[in-house]
C-alpha cells in the first residue's frame, strides 16, 4: 500500500485539495516541498489509498502549527477510525496514527483538516504493523504509558517494503540524489536522513525484536555484513540507505575516507547473536555474509587494527586518533582526545569474542567456540589486571592516546560502555565506577544528546540497580518532548533510539527476559525498582512461541508467573531470583532449587518445562 507522493516534491500528486490549501516551499521538513493549510475553518489535504491484501499498518506524517484546532485523521471506507487534535507548535513533529487494519479492497482516506491556524504538513510515511503487539501492565501507570508511547512510536519507524523513497537525503542535500526501492528496515539515526547508522541500529536492535521485526533486524546486520570488506580494512560502513545498498553518502566519501568508529564492528557480531536468540533464524550461523563477518571481525580486522600500544600476548583492536573519517577508537565524538584505545571499544570487543563462541557452539563448531571463550577470558583478564590501571572510581583508566598516555576520569561512552559490557570484575571496583557513572551523568559531564543517555538505563540493569535504572528511564521519558539539540531532528522523541530502547529496557531489563529461541528455553529475573509491586508482559514473542510473564514482589516473597500462550512444542523456562533463598515454591508445591553465580552474582534458579496452553507459577520467599 503505497502513497503518492508522500513528500509532495510532485507538486502533491495523488492528493485532493480544498481551497486555501495547497503546495509550498517556504517551511519544508525535508525535501523542498511542502502541503500547507490556511487558518480557518473547512479547508482540507486528502490522500485516498486502496488496500491490496490484509494487513495492520501505521501513518505518520510531520506536522507543524501556527495554532490549535486542526485535526489529523484516517478514515476506512469512509468511517473515521483514528484522529489527533494538533496542538500549536511551530517547529515540525512527528505525528503517527494507527494500527489499523485493512482487509482488499479497503479504502484508506489520510487527511489534514484546518483549524485556528496555518496547517504545514510534509514526509508521511505508512508503516506495516509490527508482527508482535507486546502489551504491559503494572501497579505503576508511569511504566504502561512508557511502554505504549514507545512501542507505538518504535513500530511508525519501520518501512514498508517495496516503497520508493529518496536516497542520500541529509541536512545539506535536503531531497537527497534520487530515489530507490526501500528494503526491510526501520530508522535508525536522524530522522531527516535517509539511512541508518551502525550504532544506533546495533542499540535498537534488542527493541526491534521485542516486536518482531526479525526481517529487519537480519537485513540490517546483513547489508553491514556486507560491507565489511578487505577494501574498508574490514570495518562496516557506517551508515547505509533504506535500500540496504548504498552507503549514507554523507558519511561515506570513498573507500579509503569514511566514518568508521571501533566498537561498532564488535557491537554488530554481539548483536547477531541476541538477534539469533530472540529469532532462532538458522541464517544467522548459515548466512555466508554473516559468518564471514564475524569471523573477518573477530579476527583480520583485530589484527589490521591493532599495533599503537604493546598490550603484550593479548590484541586490542585500536583507532587511529585522527578522528571519525579516519577511524576513530570510541562512540564519544564530542571528545577531542587523540585515542589509541578506548573502553567502549575493548568492553565491545570482548562481547563480540564471547558471541563468536556463542554462534560457534550453536553451529557445532567446537573448536572455534573454545578459542574464543579463551580469548574472551584472556582480554578480560588483561583488562582487569592491567588495561584499566589500579584506581577506582575517577580514577579508573578509561582509554589511551596515540602516544601511550592512560587516561582517566569523565570519558562519557567511553565510560559506561566498561560496566555495560560487563568487562569490569564484579566487586567494589565496579559498584564505585557505577556510582561514579551516575553521578557524572546527573552533573556537568550529562551528555547533551539524548540518544547518550539511552544507554544508561543499560548500564545500571545489566548490573541490578534497577532503581538508578528507572530513574533515568522515567528522566529520558519526561523529556521526549523537548527539542533535540540537532534542531533538525526534531524533539527528543523523534530520535528513533529514545523508542526502541525504552521498550527493550522494559522487556529485557526491568522483567529481565533473556531468550533463547534456538534452545527452546526463556530465563527471566525480576528487577522491579522500589514501589513497583507487579510488572507484566504479554504477546511476549520467541521464535515461533508466544507467552505472558508477570513479576510480583512482596516484603517477603518473589514470584514470576509464565504462560505459554501459543506455541508448538514446550520450552524450558528457568526462573531466576537474586539471593540464596530456602524456600521455592512452584505452583505452590515446595521444589528443590540451586544457586549459582553469574558474574558475581548468586541467583536462586529454577527450571520447569511450559508446554503450550499451560501456566506455571515461581516463588521464593
Amino acid at each position: 500500500m503505497a502513497v503518492a507522493d508522500p513528500g509532495f516534491e510532485r507538486g502533491g500528486e495523488g492528493w485532493e485539495f480544498t481551497s486555501g490549501t495547497g503546495v509550498a516551499s517556504n517551511y519544508p521538513h525535508a525535501g523542498g516541498r511542502l502541503a500547507y493549510l490556511d487558518a480557518g475553518s473547512g479547508m482540507k489535504i486528502s490522500q485516498t489509498v486502496t488496500a491490496t491484501g490484509h494487513g495492520g499498518y501505521l501513518v505518520s506524517a510531520w506536522i507543524a502549527t501556527g495554532g490549535p484546532g486542526a485535526r489529523y485523521v484516517l478514515r476506512v471506507n469512509g468511517t473515521e477510525a483514528a484522529e489527533r487534535l494538533l496542538p500549536a507548535g511551530a517547529g515540525y513533529r512527528r505525528h503517527t496514527l494507527g494500527r489499523i487494519t485493512l482487509a482488499p479492497g479497503d479504502r484508506l482516506e489520510i487527511a489534514f483538516e484546518s483549524g485556528r491556524g496555518w496547517v504545514n504538513v510534509d514526509d508521511v510515511m505508512v508503516s506495516p504493523a509490527a508482527p508482535a503487539d507486546p502489551r504491559i501492565g503494572s501497579s505503576d501507570p508511569e511504566i504502561v504509558a512508557m511502554f505504549d508511547w514507545a512501542k507505538h512510536k518504535a513500530n511508525s519507524w519501520v518501512h514498508l517494503p517495496g516503497t520508493r523513497g529518496p536516497l542520500d537525503a541529509d541536512e545539506r542535500q535536503t531531497g537527497g540524489t534520487g530515489t530507490g526501492v526501500y528494503g526491510p528496515s526501520y530508522w535508525a539515526g536522524y530522522a531527516n536522513r535517509s539511512g541508518y547508522y551502525s550504532r544506533d541500529m546495533a542499540h535498537q536492535l534488542a527493541g526491534a525484536g521485542i516486536l518482531g521485526l526479525h526481517d529487519e533486524n537480519k537485513e540490517m546486520l546483513r547489508a553491514f555484513a556486507a560491507s565489511a570488506t578487505a577494501e574498508h580494512a574490514y570495518y562496516p560502513v557506517w551508515a547505509l540507505n533504506f535500500d540496504n545498498r548504498s552507503p549514507l553518502s554523507i558519511d561515506y566519501r570513498g573507500p579509503e575516507l569514511f566514518v568508521r568508529e571501533v566498537p561498532a564492528p564488535f557491537e554488530l557480531v554481539q548483536k547477531a547473536e541476541e538477534a539469533y536468540r530472540w529469532s532462532g533464524d538458522p541464517a544467522y550461523l548459515d548466512d555466508p555474509a554473516l559468518w564471514d563477518f564475524y569471523r573477518h571481525t573477530t579476527e583480520e580486522f583485530v589484527t589490521l587494527h591493532d599495533g599503537r600500544k604493546d598490550n603484550g600476548p593479548v590484541r586490542v583492536a585500536e583507532g587511529t586518533g585522527h578522528g571519525i573519517f579516519q577511524g576513530t577508537a570510541s562512540y564519544n565524538e564530542q571528545s577531542d582526545e587523540p585515542l589509541a584505545e578506548a573502553g567502549d571499544a575493548i568492553g565491545s570487543q570482548y562481547q563480540a569474542y564471547r558471541a563468536m563462541a556463542s554462534l560457534a557452539r550453536a553451529k557445532g563448531d567446537t573448536a572455534t567456540a573454545a578459542r574464543f571463550d579463551r580469548r574472551a577470558r584472556a582480554l578480560r583478564t588483561y583488562f582487569n589486571t592491567t588495561w584499566s590501571g589500579t584506581g577506582s572510581g575517577a580514577d579508573m583508566v578509561r582509554g589511551y592516546t596515540t602516544d601511550g598516555r592512560a587516561l582517566t576520569g569523565w570519558g562519557k561512552e567511553n565510560s559506561w560502555f566498561m560496566p555495560m559490557k560487563r568487562i569490569i570484575d564484579p566487586g567494589a571496583r565496579r559498584e564505585a565506577y557505577l556510582d561514579y557513572i551516575d553521578a557524572q551523568a546527573e552533573g556537568a559531564g550529562r551528555p547533551d544528546n539524548i540518544e547518550a543517555l539511552t544507554y544508561l538505563p543499560d548500564t545500571f540493569l545489566t548490573d541490578n540497580r534497577a532503581d538508578t535504572a528507572w530513574k533515568w528511564m522515567r528522566r529520558i521519558y519526561a523529556e521526549k518532548d523537548v527539542q533535540h539539540v540537532n534542531t533538525r531532528q526534531g524533539t527528543n522523541g523523534d530520535y528513533p533510539e529514545v523508542s526502541f530502547t525504552l521498550v527493550a529496557q522494559t522487556v529485557q531489563g526491568l522483567m529481565g527476559v533473556t531468550p533463547d529461541a534456538p534452545a527452546r528455553t526463556l530465563t527471566t529475573q525480576p528487577r522491579l525498582p522500589s514501589g513497583m509491586d507487579w510488572l507484566s508482559v504479554s504477546d511476549l514473542r520467541v521464535g515461533d512461541s508466544a507467552f505472558t510473564l508477570r513479576h510480583d514482589t512482596a516484603p517477603a516473597s518473589l514470584r514470576s508467573t509464565l504462560t505459554h500462550t501459543s506455541g508448538t512444542r514446550p520450552y524450558t523456562w528457568v526462573a531466576r531470583f537474586p539471593g540464596a533463598h530456602a524456600t521455592v515454591l512452584v505452583d505452590g508445591a515446595r521444589r528443590p532449587a540451586r544457586t549459582e553465580v553469574v558474574d558475581g552474582v548468586t541467583y536462586t534458579t529454577v527450571r520447569t518445562r511450559v508446554a503450550p496452553g499451560r501456566t506455571v507459577s515461581v516463588e521464593v520467599r
